[in-house]
């Protein structure tokens, strides 16, 4: 099974909710995208801080189940830091990209830029997840 087969065939809740989609997944590098409905939204059509959180922590979270050790058990987020660069409008596509910063035994620390399918970048994600075994 390949990253991507394997990032598709894990039943995410949530991520579904948002409607999240991954399109891309390697080792070293993990592409999801989520279109901006209004019920992700805040005043002014514009996508909710939570929201991009969230479609950050999924692609961290999926980057780092691929990653994982043989004996690890799973994975949780234990931090989480949001750097808000920029909004994105009701009805446009987010794209995020998660790369690896470090992975560990224990922890895995993994970085997360959003941005617009026009490359407007919206947000900068750090993820630490520790490693359940």
């Amino acid at each position: 099974m390949t990253p991507l087969e394997r990032v598709n065939s894990m039943k995410m809740p949530f991520a579904e909710l948002k409607g999240v989609t991954f399109t891309a997944a390697e080792r070293d590098r993990v592409v999801a995208r989520m279109l901006v409905r209004p019920d992700l939204c805040t005043l002014g059509h514009t996508i909710h801080g939570g929201a991009i959180m969230a479609l950050a922590d999924s692609v961290g979270a999926a980057a780092t189940v691929i990653n994982l050790p043989d004996d690890a058990k799973g994975t949780t987020t234990i931090e989480s830091k949001t750097n808000f660069i920029g909004g994105a409008r009701e009805g446009a596509t987010l794209v995020a990209t998660a790369t690896p910063v470090h992975r560990g035994r224990r922890t895995q620390v993994w970085q997360t830029r959003l941005e617009t399918e026009d490359g407007k970048l919206v947000a900068v994600v750090t993820q630490t997840q520790m490693v359940l075994v």
